[in-house]
């Protein structure tokens, strides 16, 4: 029978018991020893060829793989010259796999598992027990830099691939193709799909496990991710810094200067963007959608973030968020442009800070983006409405450091909407749930427009309060038990 819908399934509670296993025997030692090796993406470590710290969670998780000896499975390290490696994995199909009803080709069906092993830097506020490079489990948590963004992804995997073959089930080609450029805006990526475009096939489905979920009680999948434009904006009015008492008012403020700047760009009582061509409009299924989630999520959408709490006049404060109402919340955060400025350079630490009149400022700009709106026009719409016509004549630059499209999922074929429910209540006795985030992943943009008939299963384990990219990061391993044995289940449901 070649009808999808009745093909069979994995035994649930069969898989779940051993990628539970697999998890608590070995993945998560492997991933301890993963967070332990600072590999900070290119962007963050301009010496990361000499460092060697990306070389060696490649080598860690390529020597892993091989240990495992899954049958049929070809392995291999890609490096293109001058290019951050990628890890390459082939496993045929099984015997029983059904073929796709793909005109232009009779091969079979591929699956594309994706996931990156570069990392984001430390940052600070880091609990005084906790460290980016430290791992510490406890109570289910796996702390720790990277080990949610993205070193779980092989090995969950590996270990969803395991289950299939253990219980024998039917399933399509499977490849998978690990980078490490992915926090740096995947810039290397292009190439090695160039690079590996004929060994891809003719992709079906794509499995990407860098993303979120709305809570830890059922399947998330998500519908939409932002795009990215980024920058620095430094604004130079002296050659030197001089005494702040003898030069100011007379010598305009390059902080000053800069914000008037940014004021071009945004609203700053609300935070609003102001080029109209920075938005777009949310379709109506997105809508629907954000709609069912805020009522399974309800307050969650917004309380899931650490905000301040402080004794005020009338007792303990809570920073207010742009908005309570959940579904304009979870639009805010996925289908509106913000403003983040993330890294500044010209100011003296506070300990430090004489009474001197900086000569310069420069602030690192990043913006989200609407999924439906082009991150490259945008770029270059940055660069004109912020140096032009510059106050009191000072030096101004734009200069970017990297911009990415979002994506917004296409309708789904009744194969994958069917498995991803059943996925969801054989794992998590919950119906599976449908969210936008406002992260960006440039390899699902690029995917849907080299595969746009392939199905896009964009999941991951960055649930409430995981902090993936600050402090405290953490991965959620009984969530990311279900999540893999629910990809185990979906990759054999493929037609």
């Amino acid at each position: 029978m070649n009808n999808p819908l009745f093909k069979s399934a994995l035994n649930a509670a069969q898989a779940l018991s051993q990628v539970s296993r697999a998890w608590d025997d070995d993945i998560v030692h492997r991933l301890e020893d993963y967070i332990r090796i600072p590999a900070k993406s290119p962007m963050f470590d301009a010496d990361w060829v000499q460092n060697g710290f990306i070389d060696s969670v490649v080598s860690n998780a390529a020597s892993w793989i091989e240990a495992k000896k899954v049958a049929g499975l070809k392995l291999e390290i890609i490096r293109l010259p001058g290019r951050t490696p990628v890890l390459f994995f082939e496993v045929a199909a099984s015997s029983g796999a059904t073929a796709p009803d793909l005109a232009e080709t009779d091969s079979g069906a591929t699956v594309l598992m994706y996931g990156h092993l570069d990392k984001q830097p430390e940052f600070t506020g880091w609990r005084s027990d906790l460290g980016p490079w430290t791992p510490k489990y406890e109570n289910g948590k796996l702390y720790g830099r990277g080990g949610a963004d993205d070193g779980y992804a092989v090995y969950a995997s590996i270990a969803a691939i395991e289950a299939l073959k253990s219980q024998q089930v039917a399933h399509p080609r499977i490849v998978g193709l690990i980078e490490t450029c992915e926090e740096s805006g995947s810039y290397d990526l292009l190439p090695y799909l160039d690079a590996l475009r004929t060994r891809l096939g003719h992709v079906a489905l794509v499995i990407c496990l860098d993303s979120g979920a709305g809570n830890y009680e059922q399947l998330w999948l998500t519908n939409s991710l932002r795009g990215l434009a980024s920058g620095v904006l430094k604004v130079e009015v002296l050659t030197e810094g001089v005494h702040s008492g003898d030069a100011s008012g007379l010598a305009p403020s390059s902080f000053r200067i800069l914000r008037h700047l940014l004021d071009r760009l945004e609203d700053s009582v609300t935070g609003r963007l102001l080029p109209a061509e920075f938005h777009c409009q949310v379709p109506p299924d997105r809508l629907a959608q954000a709609q069912a989630t805020a009522a399974i999520l309800g307050a969650q959408v917004i309380e899931r973030f650490p905000w301040v709490q402080y004794e005020g006049a009338g007792g303990v404060v809570s920073v207010q968020p742009t908005t309570t109402e959940p579904v304009q919340a979870l639009l805010s955060r996925t289908w509106a442009p913000a403003l983040s400025v993330i890294g500044v350079q010209g100011m003296a630490d506070i300990s430090n800070a004489g009474n001197v009149l900086r000569p310069f400022t420069a602030f690192k700009l990043s913006l989200r983006l609407p999924p439906l709106v082009d991150a490259a026009a945008v770029t270059a719409q940055l660069k004109t409405l912020l140096e032009a016509n510059p106050p009191y004549r000072a030096h101004v630059t734009f200069e970017s450091t990297g911009s990415a499209n979002g994506w917004s999922a296409q309708s789904m074929t009744p194969w994958f909407e069917r498995s991803l429910e059943l996925a969801s209540q054989a794992y998590f006795g919950a119906p599976c749930g449908f969210i936008g985030q406002g992260g960006s992943v440039p390899l699902i943009d690029m995917l849907a427009q080299g595969f746009p008939k392939a199905q896009m299963m964009v999941c991951g384990v960055c649930g409430p309060n995981s902090n993936a990219h600050g402090p405290n990061e953490f991965l959620h391993v009984p969530y990311a038990k279900k999540l893999t044995a629910a990809v185990a289940h979906v990759i054999s449901q493929v037609p």
